[in-house]
């Protein structure tokens, strides 16, 4: 038992598995810091780079399986898998994330150099590095990347202006290898030094803070945010459609707004089996209010299908088209080789959506520029840029109802909460069952409504103008910074492997 105890392995795992309440809903940031510290602890320690890479999956493990459980229940629940099935799927899907923390162990197992240098350039680094690359192939999940739970209050999240959420990972990722140098080498020379800068490190992410990096613009502007509340189990379903459509259509209408916002598919149809008399009811309503109504629901355009959000009101009428689609959610992936397995094995009545284009131009309505993005979009910085400098607002509707209640709809926020540090702009979010909420360009929540339950959250926003460090490089900053700390960590490599590996603390 004392050995089971006692297992780097499982000290890897339940370190994962801390790691997790630094996000939302929990706001323990410190605890991020302290589990990769834990981490880099037990890779300095391992043998060999192969059990390096095996510390590191066991950790993305515990991260994947407590941070994003919430999968089964879309599978489960909602999508009809068989438990069993679902558990596995849930499990294989997690194991998959953890291929790039085991990535990461094994490269920097790998590293020839002293324990500091490694502590403080290597591993960091290589970390960061496996964190980005999470979030680019097979089309990316940067969902948990350590960045995100540092928002909003942590002085870290300062530097999401300059350098983005995998610059905030990267400083969390350096501040673990500081604590290492500090407690390997107590209160002498190189831990006093690693003391201060610890407390540089987060001294200048606090008066980051403090910059306002983008400029006011244009009047504040009245705006609502619609929560229907519809229960995901009968959301498609023919008998409650009516109902749907009536509660949209009162909750807009008890609305004075000049931007009024509905979540992802508030009304379950195609955009050309939404009757013209209720799209007129609505149209006509916020041009008395002087403004627009955008709305969440599915167009098709020459036999393709794309999840929509459309305009209506004083403005012509516009449309974004969803562009980064969800594997598996709305596309099958190899569709050829894996799709007999989802549509006949699994039975799953799953068909593909279209992606609408990664380069469309903001919406203008209600005098704004407004950058909408649908879903998990908002989980990639580096796409939501792309309609920057010219957005004045940035728009997420979603519906997080698939994943009940648990706490995927709070870590959703919080990457909107991110995006909205990143650029310099107010995030607004149009959610079915929550989190509808209104986001500073501080990154904090302004107000916010209730999960699972009906209402309309009213608000004063502004738009602002000009632009971030973050949106001028984007990620390609943190990829400079990046190489720049490899290279330095190649230079001070040992040429002996052995004295790479001692206990020594010096440089």
């Amino acid at each position: 038992m004392n050995r089971l105890i006692a297992s780097p392995y499982l000290i890897a795992f339940i370190a994962g598995v801390v790691a997790v309440f630094g996000f939302a809903p929990f706001g323990l940031f410190p605890l991020p810091v302290l589990s990769l510290a834990i981490l880099f602890w037990l890779w300095s320690r391992a043998e060999r780079p192969a059990r390096a890479a095996w510390l590191g999956f066991a950790f993305g493990m515990g991260l994947f399986c407590a941070g994003i459980g919430w999968i089964y229940v879309a599978l489960h629940i909602y999508g009809y898998m068989h438990p069993v099935l679902a558990g596995l799927a849930t499990a294989a899907f997690a194991a998959v994330n953890a291929t790039l923390p085991a990535l990461a162990g094994y490269v920097q197992g790998r590293a020839k150099a002293t324990p500091n240098v490694r502590f403080l350039l290597a591993m960091p680094a290589i970390w960061t590095l496996a964190e980005w690359l999470r979030g680019l192939l097979f089309t990316g999940f940067p969902w948990l990347s350590v960045g995100y739970s540092q928002v909003p209050d942590s002085p870290l999240a300062g530097y999401a202006p300059l350098l983005g959420v995998f610059g905030v990972s990267l400083t969390v990722a350096v501040s673990a290898g500081l604590l290492l140098v500090l407690w390997n080498s107590r209160w002498s020379k190189p831990g006093k030094v690693a003391l201060g800068a610890l407390l540089v490190l987060c001294a200048i992410g606090a008066a980051l803070r403090g910059i306002e990096w983008t400029q006011p613009q244009g009047e504040p502007l009245k705006v609502s945010l619609l929560q229907g509340n519809i229960a995901q189990d009968v959301k498609f379903s023919e008998d409650v459609l009516i109902g749907t459509l009536e509660t949209y259509r009162r909750l807009a209408q008890s609305s004075d707004a000049r931007l009024i916002v509905m979540p992802e598919t508030a009304l379950p149809l195609l955009r050309e089996n939404v009757p013209d008399s209720y799209q007129s009811i609505l149209r006509d309503h916020v041009r008395k209010n002087g403004g627009d109504i955008l709305i969440g629901a599915f167009e098709k355009e020459d036999g393709n299908y794309y999840n929509s959000v459309y305009s209506l009101g004083s403005a012509e009428s516009q449309h974004y088209r969803k562009n980064h689609l969800v594997p598996f959610g709305e596309f099958i992936p190899l569709r050829p080789v894996l799709g007999w397995v989802i549509n006949e094995v699994l039975q799953i009545p799953m068909g593909d959506q279209t992606s609408g284009g990664a380069h469309q131009p903001p919406l203008e309505v209600a005098g704004q520029k407004v950058a909408v993005n649908i879903c998990y979009e908002d989980a990639f910085g580096e796409e939501i840029i792309r309609a920057l400098p010219q957005a004045t607002l940035l728009v997420n509707v979603t519906n997080d109802a698939w994943y009940g209640e648990s706490h995927a709809a709070m870590q959703h926020n919080q990457l909107s909460q991110m995006r909205a540090l990143e650029t310099g702009r107010m995030m607004l979010r149009a959610t079915n069952t929550g989190v509808t909420s209104v986001i500073g360009v501080d990154g904090r929540i302004q107000a916010m409504l209730p999960q699972f339950e009906e209402g309309v959250l009213t608000a004063s926003v502004q738009g602002y103008a000009g632009r971030t460090p973050y949106v001028w490089w984007g990620n390609g900053g943190i990829l400079v910074l990046i190489i720049l700390m490899l290279g330095v960590a190649w230079k001070l490599r040992y040429s002996s492997p052995d004295k790479g590996r001692s206990g020594g603390v010096g440089l």
